[in-house]
Parts: structure tokens; sequence; C-alpha cells
């Protein structure tokens, strides 16, 4: 009997059993998918009933699930759309912020130096994944207000790869400017050089192998071809310090736009994969949380840190987009929309937890603020700030007009 548990097919079968669950308790507290395979995650997961673990193979799906995630959301976007001022300074006033708010919290609670510089490095992080799924399955991804949301969280990216290299050379005492210069500037060419490459190259020989005799004889060749593509954009983020996801963003918003005639849709392709591993990765960050280290201190630094990381990024990237003529809902929108921390700051406290800066506790109260962040986002946004404006995913694709939530 254990060696059926351990085989892959077994695992594979119930996190998808899972996230089916997940469906079903989504519509039955009518919420986002996403909040309902979270909370199953949480209920299957060491916090409760200790079915799956967050074991390598889970871990390994999850992420596939995320790149994949963003690779199909980035289908929807140009990349000259999403790099404009206003999308950079939202994300530095969403990184900026927090940090300050996230730093006081931690003196506060009176957290060690090192501690309270991880606590607040983790404040400044956005998740891009939780909050463009539930644009994307709001239908409400082309609008200008998801645009800001999206623009500044890519960036957000890179000025969160800066604030983590800053955090550890603080506390190391050994900070350098030209560090962090080369950090930021690796960054910014990937970008560059990774979206020259996507519009000028991969999109060109698309366009090229499309309808030639190989291709119609094997018609799946693009989309293939297309996935290899977002996968090697991932790789190459991870090993310039950036998250995979921004890599398989950069992918998709390359070849936003490319119609193919004679092969398969690697469109359709790529959402039908993003649903069976996005699940996975939802889910993923319920099984990742254990309820069972709580304690009375940890949950009082939980409340504050939650509450000050979501204010914190409603004033700073919220209060931008409003400068900018957002109206006041569209500015909580992008302020809400910025707000899950969710897998990347749970990275930040894993590198700090190794370095032995922070404790089990702290540890322990990032990473429920990563998951409580993760969950209030769609709950609000669907509830509230989009009520009365949901999409049926019957209704077709997106439409492209309007500029903004209205």
């Amino acid at each position: 009997m254990t060696d059926v548990l351990k085989l892959v097919e077994f695992q594979m079968s119930l996190l998808l059993f899972v996230a089916l669950a997940g469906y079903l308790l989504a519509s039955r507290i009518n919420q986002s998918t996403v909040v309902g395979e979270i909370l199953v995650g949480l209920l299957v997961g060491p916090s409760v009933l200790g079915l799956i673990t967050y074991t390598d193979f889970v871990s390994g799906l999850a992420h596939l699930g995320a790149v994949i995630l963003l690779f199909v959301v980035g289908f929807e976007f140009r990349i000259a759309h999403i790099m404009k001022l206003k999308y950079f300074l939202i994300a530095l006033s969403g990184v900026v912020i927090p940090w300050g708010v996230g730093y006081f919290i931690a003196q506060l609670f009176a957290l060690p130096f090192g501690a309270a510089v991880y606590t607040a490095t983790a404040l400044t992080a956005t998740s891009i994944a939780i909050t463009a799924n539930i644009l994307k399955e709001m239908g409400v991804l082309k609008t200008e207000t998801a645009r800001s949301i999206i623009g500044a969280a890519v960036i957000d990216d890179v000025l969160g790869l800066m604030a983590l290299a800053l955090a550890n050379g603080i506390v190391a005492g050994t900070v350098s400017p030209l560090a962090l210069g080369l950090t930021f500037g690796k960054a910014v060419l990937f970008i560059a050089v990774g979206g020259l490459l996507g519009h000028f190259v991969i999109r060109r020989l698309i366009f090229a192998i499309d309808c030639t005799p190989f291709v119609r004889r094997y018609p799946e060749f693009t989309f293939i071809f297309t996935l290899m593509f977002a996968f090697i954009y991932g790789m190459a983020a991870e090993a310039l310090g950036l998250s995979s996801i921004v890599g398989g963003f950069l992918a998709g918003a390359s070849l936003a736009g490319v119609r193919v005639d004679c092969s398969r849709d690697f469109k359709e392709g790529s959402e039908f994969l993003q649903i069976i591993f996005g699940s996975i990765f939802f889910v993923s960050l319920g099984i990742l949380a254990d309820l069972r280290s709580l304690n009375p201190e940890v949950l009082l630094l939980l409340g504050a840190l939650t509450a000050a990381a979501v204010v914190s990024k409603l004033i700073g990237s919220g209060g931008v987009a409003l400068a900018y003529g957002h109206s006041l809902r569209e500015a909580a929108v992008v302020g809400f929309g910025m707000a899950p921390r969710g897998e990347v700051a749970m990275v930040v406290a894993l590198i700090g937890l190794n370095r032995g800066v922070i404790e089990q506790d702290v540890y322990v109260t990032i990473i429920m603020m990563s998951l409580l962040t993760t969950l209030v986002t769609p709950i609000v946004l669907r509830n509230w700030l989009f009520r009365g404006r949901r999409k049926s995913r019957k209704a077709g694709p997106e439409s492209g007009g309007g500029t903004g939530t209205e």
C-alpha cells in the first residue's frame, strides 16, 4: 500500500481530485476558484488532514503551473504597453512604502534587526500569478486598470529582487551599490533583449514555419515550440535571479497577436495546460501553510503584518494610480491587485530562515501573511470592486473595449 501512495500516478490523481474539490467548494461559497483551491489545499495539507505534504513533486508541478499561467496571461499584453513610467511609479511606491511599514511593525514587535529587514522585504513582494488569474477569470485583462496591475507587478519583481539583494547585504554588512546596479541592469537587459528576441525572431519564425509541408503534417509542432520558448525564458529569468514567471509572462507577451492558420492553436493548448497545472499551483499554496504553528503571539504579529501588507499597497500602488487619473474604485483595484504576496514572500521568508536570520515563528507568520493576502484579494475584487461585473466562462473572448473597470 505504501508503494502505491508513492506512485506519481497516485499523487497526480490526488492533486487533481483536490483541485476539483476546490472548484466545488468555490461554487458552493460563490467565490473564485483560486479561493476554493487554496482552502481545500489547507484542508488536505499538514494544517488539518495531512494527506498531502509539500514535496519536491508538488513543488515542481506548482512551479510549472505558475509559469504556464503567466505565459497564457502574456498573450493579452504587448510588451510596449506595459513599459510605462506610470507602471514603474506604481511598482516603486508599492515597494518602498510596504518596506517602511513592514520594518516599523517588525521593530514594534521587538524583532531582531535582521529579522525586521527580511520581514520588511517580504512585504515588498507582489505575486503576479494570483491577481492575473483573477483578472483573467473575470474577463477584464484588457482594461487599463488590469494593464496597470500587470505592468507594475512585472516591474515589482525587478525591484523586489533589488530589495532582496539589499536585505542580504544589510544583514551581512556588505551593501554594494555596484552589486545593486548590476542586479537592476541584468533584469532590465533581460526584459529588453528577451522582448526584442521574442518579437523580431520568435514571432517571425512561427509565421515562417506555419503552413509549411512539415507543419501541415505535424500541426502540433508550433505548440510544442512555443511552450519550449516559454520555459527557456523562465529558466533565463531564474538564472538572473528573477522569478521564472516573469520569463513566462515575457514569452507570452512576445507572442501577443500571433495567429496561425495551419498549426494547432498554441494559445488554446496552453490554456488547457494552465487549467491543469495552474490548479495544482493554487492548491499547493494551501498545502505549504501549516496552521498548527500558530500561537497567540504569532497571531498578533500576523494580524498586524497582514493589515499592513494590504493597506501599504493600497496607499502606495493605489495612491499613484489615483494620482494618474484612475477613479477611486480603479485605484482600489490596483492597490488590492498588488496586495497578494503569494509564493514570492514565501521564498524571501525561506531565504531568511535558511540563513538563520529569522526564527520559525517569524517564518510561519510570513507564510500565513502571504496566504491571507492571497485569499483576501480575489474575495475583495470579486465581491466588492467588480461586483456585478463577473463574466461567464461561456461568454467567449474578452472584450477589447474599455479603458478601466467601468
